[in-house]
Formats: C-alpha cells, structure tokens, sequence
C-alpha cells in the first residue's frame, strides 16, 4: 500500500479544532494532556469566541463564575459571583498560557471548506488565506453565538447616523447627550442598556416582546472568601456543587412545573414592581408568555434604567428607519444619532455558513434540509466521518452552564478516538438510525416544555418552528447518557494503520 501524501503545502496532524473559544480549548485540553497531535484553526486575531467578540459595556455571564469554568482548570480568585467579559476573556488566555495551548494556534485561520477525501480517509481544510490542513479527524467547535442578526428594516440603508451590533461594539463612538435607539430586549440589551442609560440624552427602547427578568443578585466576591477558596480546594469544590444542584432545580421550570415556574413567576413580578412604580410601565413590561418559553434573564439593574426619565418604551415594533432616526409601528417617529442592534446571532442556521463536505459528496447544508439541524447527542452526524461537533443541535441549556455539556461531549470524544486507535480503525460514522431516532426523541421531549408550549417564538426554534437549539433533559441525564453511549451506535472501517 502506498503511504498518504497530504495535498501540498498543507500542514498536517491527528486532529483539527475549529474553534479557540470555551468548545476549543477544552476539546485541545484533553488532547494535550494524551499526548495526541492536534491544530486549533482561529478565523480571528485571538483566541475566545463569544467572549473576545462581545466587549460591550456591562457584557457578563448569567451563570455564576465558579460553574462558568473548566472542571480541570479551576479558579478560586474571581472577583464577581457573575464573572465580567473582560475576567471571562482573561481566564481563557491564561489557561492557554498555563497549558502550553499557543503553539497549535492558527489565527486569522478562518475555514472557508472542509472536505472528507474517502480514498484517504481524511479532512481537508481550506481557509481564507489560502492555507490547507489536513487530518484523519476534525472537530467542529464554531459555537452557535458568533454571526450577529441585524433583522431586514426598510430604509436602515438610508440612516445616516451611527449603526452597530452588540457584538460589534464600536468603543470610539461617544454616548454623551446623544440620541440613541436600542432594537432588541435580550440578553445583551438587559446588560448595556444600564451602562448608556445614563449617558445620553434620550434612548428609545423598541421591543416586541418584554423579557422576564429576575433579580441576578451579582455581587463582589470578598478577598476572605477568594483567599479560602485557594487555600482549601475543598470549599471550592463544594460551592462549585452547590451553585450546579441550584442551578439544575431550575430545570423543573423548564418542564413546566406549576410550583417553580409560579415561584420565579412572583420572583420576576416582585422585582419589576420595586424598581418600577409606573403602574403603566410596569404592565407594558410584563411578559404575556409561560415564564421560560424565551430566556430568563438575570438582572439589577435593567429596571431601573427603564425608569430613568430620559428612556422610553417603544412597543409593537418597528415600520421603518429613515435617515434620521425610527418610525415605529405607532406611526411616531423617533429621532435617533444611533442605532445599537442587541438583536442575538444567527443561532439555528448559523451552520450555513460553513463549507462541509462529507461522504459522497454531501454538503452538511444539505444534510439537514429537509428536518433541521440534528447530531446524534449534538455531537455526530450521519454521513460525515470522523466529525464531531460540540454544542452542535440540541446542546444548548436554558437553566445551567454549558461548559458542562461540553465537558461531556468532549469525554464522548475522546472515548470513541481511543476505540479507533485500539482497534485500528480507519473510520467511523453515526449511523443514520441512530441520529434519526435521537433527533425524533428530541422533538418529541421537547413538544410539552416550556420553550415549545410556552406560548411564544424564540431563536431556540428554526423557520418550521423545531426546537434544535435546546437539550431537554438535566445535565446530569446527559453526562449519564454521553457515558453509556458506545461505538455501537458507529458504522466502522477497519485499517491497517491507527488514526
């Protein structure tokens, strides 16, 4: 047999990354710590994902800092119960740093095509910058959270003031005594609305539909605390498990239980009535939506920006923007120096943007035409060998930390790479039973939840209305099913040489 020669000038390794964010990292963690060859291919300048992406002021996380972590890499020292972008972005630097991550980076790599070679059963990829790679397996690790949505309005081609996404935050432009013009009430809205609230001379809030929001009660973490927690691992480790068992008692809202979905329903009210006393305000803010069905976000102080004198609630959308500021549904328009879009990422078909190749010439695009997106456990699909996804369909949480999915399907992972060295495979592939039964199941647990029968639409959902966004199930029921998944579940090609 003749050896395999890679297409020229490409590099090669064992495995290829796609992807530096929290997926990335964790996936080349363990691939470091086996001793297995790997590359990490990075579109930008450095490494982070979301969270080197989204600087906008007040950006924070909503799950608390001691879970928002990596099992194997701890941290004792966060300042803040809810860490901030610029501590999360920091902490990731640090573990590349601390575990020798640097030299498998490949920045400004941004993949444009990726291409199963069936003769040589191996990935070809090609990136922006006419650099090729090329290994016997490849993990995708793009994340949902990285193509912002600007939604189409007429006339927002015709503004003439300044425009950006949340995600694109431009730090030059100066707030003061401006007139600004927020689309959007998510996540990121709730958090850099307080910050600019106070800047500017009026900020027009144009929301469809309001959040429900409860109180997120973050707070400074104390230098007696954070000095404990370094001096004993054990305190750590018991907080880090307190904070994970809270944290998964939420999940029971999600399944529509009548009693914790009424207690964080009074949670949320309570909160909107303290810090609004316009009775007014206060009904045009409350959610006419099963609490859950969209996002819970966690905030103090959103609130009472909202009451601030110089912010108005614009309900029932937007008809068009003209070249000086928003008409809205009302028919009043609003004049407006910006336009801050916090209006989320292209999340259930934000896949479509990238180039797939798999078996026989399939396009991942075309794979999942004709029932949405879907990867038996998020993680693998059917006619793509050796690729595997992580926080692919169906991973996403709405009550606990993703890190943790990840952290489960990167074991699932690694696992099934061990078997093909042991056994000498060349590779393997879910079999389509197996996805298609996955998928099915997911779809049917989802139909009675909150997220589906909550009485609303969210970008949990693609255009037909599927939750492939969303695991249904406790973390605890997914690391247990990612564990007893076996490579049974795997067409396999046996070779004579190991991956």
């Amino acid at each position: 047999m003749n050896a395999y020669a890679p297409p020229a000038g490409a590099e090669t390794t064992q495995v290829v990354i796609v992807g530096s964010g929290f997926s990335g990292l964790i996936m080349a963690l363990r691939l470091k710590r086996r001793r297995i060859p790997f590359l990490i291919l990075e579109k930008a300048d450095g490494i982070g994902g979301t969270w080197r992406d989204n600087t906008y002021p007040g950006c924070a996380c909503d799950i608390p800092s001691h879970l928002y972590s990596i099992a194997s890499e701890p941290k004792s020292d966060w300042k803040r119960a809810f860490a901030s972008q610029p501590d999360i972005l920091a902490y990731l630097k640090r573990v590349v740093a601390r575990r020798g991550l640097a030299p498998h980076l490949r920045f400004g790599a941004a993949m444009t095509e990726a291409r199963w070679d069936e003769r040589a059963a191996r990935w070809t990829l090609r990136t922006a910058d006419g650099r090729r790679f090329d290994a016997p397996v490849m993990v995708l690790a793009v994340g949902a959270l990285h193509l912002p949505l600007i939604p189409r309005i007429p006339g927002l081609e015709t503004f003439r003031g300044e425009s950006f996404h949340s995600a694109r935050w431009n730090h030059r432009f100066d707030f003061k005594n401006k007139r600004v013009a927020v689309i959007g009430t998510g996540a990121s809205a709730i958090q850099f609305v307080p910050q600019i609230a106070p800047l500017v001379a009026t900020l027009s809030l144009y929301q469809r539909t309001p959040p429900w929001v409860v109180p997120k009660g973050d707070r400074e973490i104390s230098d007696r605390t954070r000095t404990l927690l370094g001096l004993f691992p054990g305190l750590r480790l018991l907080r880090r498990g307190a904070i994970f068992a809270v944290q998964e008692l939420r999940h029971l809202a999600m399944r529509r239980n009548p009693k914790v979905a009424g207690l964080a329903r009074m949670m949320a009210s309570k909160h909107r009535a303290r810090a609004i006393p316009d009775l007014d305000l206060q009904e045009r803010l409350t959610p006419r939506y099963e609490i859950g069905c969209k996002r819970i976000l966690r905030s103090d102080d959103y609130y009472p920006a909202l009451a601030r004198p110089n912010v108005e609630i614009v309900d029932g959308g937007i008809d068009r923007i003209t070249e000086t500021g928003i008409v809205g549904a009302d028919g009043v328009e609003r004049p407006a120096d910006a336009i801050l879009f916090g209006t989320g990422f292209h999340v259930t078909d934000g896949y479509d943007a990238l180039t797939v190749i798999g078996r026989d010439g399939l396009a991942l695009r075309d794979a999942w035409a004709e029932r949405g997106m879907s990867a038996a456990f998020g993680t693998a699909v059917a006619g793509f060998p050796n690729m595997f996804m992580l926080l692919g369909p169906n991973t996403g949480l709405g009550h606990n930390s993703v890190v943790l999915m990840v952290e489960a399907q990167v074991g699932y992972v690694m696992r099934r790479l061990s078997q093909m060295r042991i056994r000498r495979l060349r590779s393997i592939e879910i079999a389509p039973e197996v996805q298609r039964a996955y998928a099915d199941e997911m779809q049917t647990r989802l139909a009675s939840t909150v997220w589906q029968a909550g009485g609303c639409m969210s970008w949990y959902q693609d255009a037909q209305g599927r939750n492939t966004t969303l695991w249904p199930g406790t973390v605890i029921e997914y690391r247990r099913r990612m564990k007893r998944a076996t490579l049974r579940d795997f067409t396999i090609e046996k070779a004579t040489e190991t991956v």
